[in-house]
């Protein structure tokens, strides 16, 4: 069974950033997951625009952007130039106007469209932009702060779109409170990638490398 693991980097190490990108990748990390928050649109800041920038200068593996900002079109400019070709940029389409028009800017620019679907958001309020985006990004707690419990009404909606994906060509991705027995049940029924925070990755009493090692040899 094949799945992709991110790291949430708004949980790592600030005083060593550069030894924790270095020890992530050799680790066997598949990408890092950046949390960008504007305190507007959730009630908290996290990774600034230099933040991104400087991990996107460091690392070799892509980059997994999420956008919790208000209307993020405004400045996507500033994000994608910040980027590479390849890398991921999710938003949240309740935080658009006309998200349709954004991910188009993220596609012109070599990106992947993506989008990410808070807890209180329902399949059917996004179902056009599926056709648009290669990736969903479900949110199994409220945006805007690590540590949070589970939602367990969330896996109704990741049912949903397991029933979607093959026929709209996206994947599905898992953001929030990702524990070892959610990517047990849920990898084997379709969901390609969790993103790992404290729950699973950071704070732990042993190496990156050993901790993922564990995670991708869970038996299904």
């Amino acid at each position: 069974m094949e799945f992709e693991l991110t790291a949430s980097m708004m949980c790592a190490n600030y005083a060593h950033l550069e030894d924790e990108i270095k020890n992530l990748e050799e680790g066997g990390i598949d990408s890092f997951h950046i949390d960008i928050m504007d305190g507007r649109y959730v009630p908290n800041y996290a990774m600034s625009l230099n933040d991104m920038r400087y991990i996107a200068s460091a690392a070799q593996k892509p980059l997994d952007v999420h956008l919790m900002v208000e209307h993020p079109n405004n400045h996507i400019g500033l994000f994608l130039n910040c980027l590479r070709k390849g890398d991921t940029v999710y938003i949240h389409p309740e935080a658009e106007y006309h998200p349709s028009t954004t991910l188009q800017a993220i596609i012109n620019a070599g990106m992947v469209p993506g989008i990410a679907i808070n807890p209180g958001t329902s399949v059917e309020t996004v179902m056009e932009m599926l056709r648009i985006v290669k990736k969903v990004l479900v949110m199994s707690v409220n945006p805007g702060n690590a540590g949070q419990m589970y939602l367990p009404y969330v896996g109704k909606k990741i049912t949903k779109l397991l029933a979607l994906k093959e026929d709209m060509d996206f994947e599905i991705y898992w953001d929030g409170a990702c524990s070892a027995d959610k990517i047990l049940e849920y990898a084997p029924k379709g969901v390609r990638g969790f993103v790992l925070g404290t729950t699973l990755l950071f704070g732990r009493d042993r190496p990156y490398g050993e901790t993922l090692r564990r995670i991708r040899e869970l038996e299904f």
